[in-house]
């Protein structure tokens, strides 16, 4: 594994190929970064490099691993994809690229054969879905290796910080999770719509498919000062500190230990 380069350094490969939304990238830098250390620090290399990096977006995540050495394919929107910074960046480090209208049918998967995947990135996505995946899963089943590991990065539904605790907007019975003129105002992938307890992610997994083992799970400190955009004291960082379950983030890596059973879910009316 290759050490993480640093921000300014990362901005420059961008800006090489036409440059892309710096504050975004800015942002989120620093769990990308702990994202992979936590992955490669036990991940064997010799077990797969094939990565797709579903919701790859500008390619922020997806770049970090191609300068590493693995073979990249990036499924995101069309509008994204097609982005000539995008491309262009693509086209430098050898990232593939796999537009996709529409999650909840993701058809672009279709052109990949069956076992071609040993890491699947699903950071930051899960809690944007709107639709039923059953049929999403089904498909990044097939193109992934025995062996293969699922990424998740979340929010925490428990989190001290997050909506769960919006005591104000509880009292004035305007309701919980998402708000009305979030609704309203936004695209669909705008929203949070699920928040997950890491318990309820890990139990996600397991009644998708009996093939799936969750091998690493956690709670996760906020990733830089800021990240949430809602400043904390000190006394609110201790907790966090104390008590995991109030901690901002999740991490869940999931293994497919084989291809016996499939996704053993089917949805119904």
């Amino acid at each position: 594994m290759t050490e993480s380069p640093s921000l300014d350094d990362y901005k420059q490969l961008f800006a090489a190929s036409g440059g892309t939304d710096v504050p975004y990238l800015s942002h989120h830098f620093q769990r990308y970064c702990q994202t992979k250390e936590r992955l490669l620090a036990h991940w064997d290399r010799g077990r797969g490099d094939q990565l797709l990096d579903i919701g790859a977006h500008w390619l922020h995540q997806s770049l970090l691993y191609a300068i590493d050495g693995f073979r990249v394919t990036a499924l995101d929107l069309p509008v994204t994809l097609e982005i000539a910074n995008v491309q262009a960046l693509a086209r430098s480090h050898a990232i593939h690229l796999l537009p996709n209208a529409n999650l909840e049918h993701p058809t672009a998967l279709a052109t990949v054969p069956d076992d071609s995947f040993s890491v699947v990135l699903f950071t930051e996505v899960i809690e944007h879905i709107t639709f039923n995946p059953v049929a999403m899963w089904r498909e990044i089943y097939r193109v992934m290796k025995p062996g293969g590991r699922i990424i998740i990065t979340t929010p925490n539904y428990y989190a001290l910080r997050g909506r769960t605790w919006n005591w104000g907007r509880f009292l004035r019975r305007f309701g919980g999770g998402i708000e009305t003129l979030d609704i309203l105002r936004h695209n669909t992938y705008a929203h949070h719509w699920k928040e997950y307890s890491l318990r309820e992610l890990i139990y996600y997994f397991c009644v998708l498919s009996p093939d799936f083992n969750c091998v690493d799970a956690a709670q996760i400190q906020e990733y830089q000062p800021g990240y949430l955009g809602k400043p904390a004291g000190k006394f609110v960082r201790w907790i966090e500190q104390s008590v995991p379950c109030t901690r901002p983030n999740l991490y869940l890596e999931v293994e497919l230990m084989r291809k016996d059973r499939g996704i053993v879910v089917e949805p119904h009316w």
